[in-house]
């Protein structure tokens, strides 16, 4: 069954809003792998589905059984930003728009009546915790779960305290913001105006820091925490098509790990607590490309999200009392697929797309960009390739409705409509048993 059909079955045993939290059953403890490709909407999943698994075939996202629609408004906007959005998941709490683990001045007050965020109480139960993003260090997605700031582009507070929390795993891009300004990195120069050398902190901590691919490959057994700085910003070059192929740029830095490499390593690393772990992973290329209309990079970003799903589901396979959790916080930019026979002569294989549509003001995006040709699903289930655009809504992170996705532990909980806040206390009841 294709998702769109069972979101509809799913929702339909859900005719009206429910708390998680009524009438619940007890929760059953494990850990939680909550995988964030941020600004990653239905439209986004129904493209990859297209691109890289065919009309009738499925992604590893598609076999997870649970589906809920969870509402992403905030408290003075129907739209969210990444860092409120990142906030809400890591306190359960709705805030600002403009909000990066905070609630105005202060640090927001969570259900569990703490002014401390999940990963944070999970840590102070024993837990063992964890971030993946393949984007910079500071971005909130997972960022949110450790610190706080009152403003987000306060990259060097965020870093420090992202290593103040003592997490047993920190890995994505983002050196520049563990190295003060006229050191030289692996990846770069550092950025840091307050002279703190993060990374030579960590390694007094007892960090095992690593810079490549083949680094985190190496990783000896037995390693308790481990930070990897795989570029000095992000991991990819979020620019359009066009500024790309100028540069020479590809989309996703060649000796950086991906977000699923990243993610084995870091299971590797907390499933060794016998308590259980929590371990927080973003692909954030989802939105980035989707920000500046790449539909190859977003695409691209798909399919490297969906390998995290594949990583997590096959890590579930011999962990059944994990929970793995799917869900973006916003539809970055809406992509819509749009597609005609090829008789119709205007998305052909293999010719450049149109500037628009007949009567049409949407831009069309091709494998290159714009005026470049379509892309190519892959086969359906009679063997047929067949052409497909993308055109795009803005360059905004929508207000939409978010798909959610889970399998394991009160995932059950996650079906219907759902607020936002609700992943929170999901992930809450499973990693402590508690039920606010």
């Amino acid at each position: 069954m294709v998702p769109e059909a069972l979101l509809l079955a799913s929702l339909a045993l859900a005719s009206h809003p429910r708390s998680e939290a009524h009438h619940a059953p007890a929760a059953t403890r494990g850990s939680v792998i909550f995988i964030h490709p941020d600004g990653a909407g239905l439209p986004h999943w129904s493209l990859a589905r297209v691109r890289w698994a065919g009309p009738d075939a499925d992604l590893a996202w598609d076999a997870l059984p649970v589906i809920g629609l969870y509402r992403p408004h905030m408290r003075d906007s129907l739209a969210p930003s990444s860092h409120s959005g990142g906030t809400v998941h890591a306190y359960g709490v709705k805030v600002p728009q403009d909000s990066f683990g905070m609630d105005g001045a202060q640090i927001p007050m969570a259900p569990s009546g703490r002014r401390m965020s999940l990963m944070r109480e999970a840590a102070e139960s024993g837990l063992a915790i964890g971030i993946v993003n393949s984007g910079h260090l500071a971005e909130p997605g997972t960022a949110c779960f450790l610190a706080s700031a009152p403003k987000r582009a306060m990259h060097d507070e965020i870093a420090a305290q992202l290593l103040d929390g003592r997490p047993q795993v920190i890995l994505g891009g983002g050196e520049a913001c563990f190295l003060p300004k006229g050191a030289t990195g692996r990846h770069g120069a550092g950025a840091r105006a307050d002279g703190r050398n993060l990374v030579e902190e960590a390694q007094r901590a007892g960090y095992r820091v690593v810079f490549t691919r083949a680094e985190l490959a190496a990783l000896p057994e037995g390693a308790t925490h481990v930070l990897g700085l795989f570029a000095s910003t992000n991991t990819y070059n979020d620019l359009p098509e066009e500024t790309l192929a100028a540069r020479s740029l590809p989309a996703y830095a060649p000796d950086a790990p991906t977000v699923a490499e990243m993610t084995s390593a870091a299971l590797r690393v907390l499933s060794s607590n016998p308590r259980g772990f929590f371990l927080a992973v973003e692909e954030e290329g989802s939105d980035n490309f989707s920000n500046c209309h790449n539909a190859a990079g977003m695409l691209e970003a798909m399919r490297r999200a969906d390998e995290v799903v594949g990583v997590a589901r096959a890590f579930r396979a011999g962990r059944p009392d994990t929970l793995v959790l799917v869900a973006a916080d916003s539809c970055a930019a809406a992509p819509q697929l749009v597609a005609q026979p090829e008789k119709d002569g205007v998305i052909v294989r293999g010719r450049p797309l149109p500037t628009t549509l007949p009567n049409d003001p949407a831009p069309l995006d091709g494998v290159g960009g714009r005026h470049t040709a379509p892309f190519e699903g892959a086969p359906d289930r009679a063997g047929i390739v067949l052409p497909f655009a993308v055109a795009w809504a803005s360059f905004e992170d929508g207000g939409e409705s978010v798909v959610v996705r889970a399998e394991g532990p009160n995932a059950a909980r996650l079906a219907g409509t759902l607020d936002n806040t609700a992943l929170y206390r999901v992930m809450r009841a499973t990693l402590l048993g508690a039920t606010e």
